[in-house]
């Protein structure tokens, strides 16, 4: 097996990995063996065990000509790194490889958590109504411990710009629109218009984690609480409504076509969205005029990376991600339920 491993390993240089590992004072049972796991389009994660089936977790950016900020791995795991000692479950950086003799790219080496991902419908279909219910109500709660962490204690008050974040969002995500749209949607221009006029006052700055959802975070197999939260390579500070926002746009309710091809919290035993809401609401004392006006951006923002990544499969087919293209079906219903909230909200 650990044989098979080592021949087709994309990305990744065993011998080299293996010294790296004998530098942080790791010891190592045999051989390693790397095997890619998860979803990513983006950074390649792997598996590492040895013999004596102790596991890790690695990861590099994607192959290929990169741009200079994307998939910065090192800066994910200096986030990561900075919260060892807070609430916040995140898995714990046991060492950072920025060294040609090791990788040509940046490598970052960190703890195994074992708990369970919810990244299929299939998983998801085979919980029981209670766990997927626990698992939902632990998804606001650790947000809200995200939103917690004092920037100045964990050394991340200069991770980012503290500029107003709607307005960041909005003048970025109206440009990649216009860059990659493959047809005219009045609808969403009228709804960007009616963001940039109703943008809420910003009132503190935070961590935002800027892609949490369901398939980003590991949870117990004892009791479904998330143990820890993955992928923080789109982390920055802003504003935290913008999180729980984004939680809420993926999150489609029995009877909605806004899910694509995970419509998970339409399943029985996972709550709606209004008491998703009411849990971080409560927990935080924030907003709930604001969340509306972040939960309709979110919506906009997932509207404007689906149409991104559908015109990217047009132009090239082999991009297309074994997950399933968006169709313009799914992102007219993300537009029409932002338009849809916005109208309720007084956007």
């Amino acid at each position: 097996m650990a044989d098979h491993a080592q021949q087709d390993i994309v990305g990744i240089d065993p011998a080299a990995v293996t010294r790296w590992f004998g530098n942080l004072g790791i010891d190592v049972a045999g051989r390693l063996s790397f095997d890619r796991i998860g979803l990513g389009q983006s950074n390649l994660t792997y598996l590492v065990r040895d013999e004596n089936s102790r596991r890790w977790v690695l990861r590099r950016p994607p192959l290929g000509h990169l741009l200079a900020s994307a998939h910065d791995v090192a800066r994910e795991a200096r986030i990561m790194a900075a919260l060892a000692d807070t609430d916040v479950p995140a898995p714990r950086i046991l060492g950072v490889a920025q060294d040609p003799a090791i990788s040509d790219v940046p490598l970052v080496l960190m703890e195994f958590i074992d708990g369970q991902v919810v990244d299929t419908m299939e998983i998801a279909e085979s919980l029981t109504p209670q766990r997927r219910r626990e698992i939902a109500m632990s998804l606001p709660r650790t947000l809200a411990k995200i939103h917690a962490v004092d920037l100045d204690n964990v050394g991340l008050s200069d991770l980012a710009s503290h500029k107003p974040y709607a307005a960041r969002q909005l003048k970025r995500w109206s440009g990649q629109w216009e860059q990659t749209k493959t047809r005219e949607l009045p609808e969403l221009d009228d709804l960007t218009r009616r963001l940039v006029a109703a943008v809420p006052e910003q009132t503190e700055i935070s961590l935002v984690h800027g892609d949490f959802h369901l398939r980003n975070v590991i949870v117990s197999h004892e009791n479904g609480e998330v143990i820890g939260a993955l992928d923080w390579e789109l982390s920055t500070l802003g504003d935290p409504l913008a999180d729980m926002g984004s939680m809420l746009a993926y999150w489609p309710e029995p009877g909605e076509d806004t899910g694509g091809d995970f419509p998970v919290s339409t399943l029985d035993g996972f709550p709606d969205r209004a008491e998703i809401a009411r849990i971080y609401l409560d927990e935080t004392g924030r907003d709930p005029q604001a969340l509306k006006f972040w939960h309709t951006l979110g919506l906009w923002k997932v509207s404007i990376i689906a149409e991104g990544v559908m015109r990217r499969a047009m132009d090239t087919p082999e991009n297309k991600a074994a997950a399933g293209t968006p169709t313009v079906e799914r992102i007219d219903a993300l537009v029409r339920k932002a338009r849809e909230i916005a109208d309720a909200a007084g956007i």
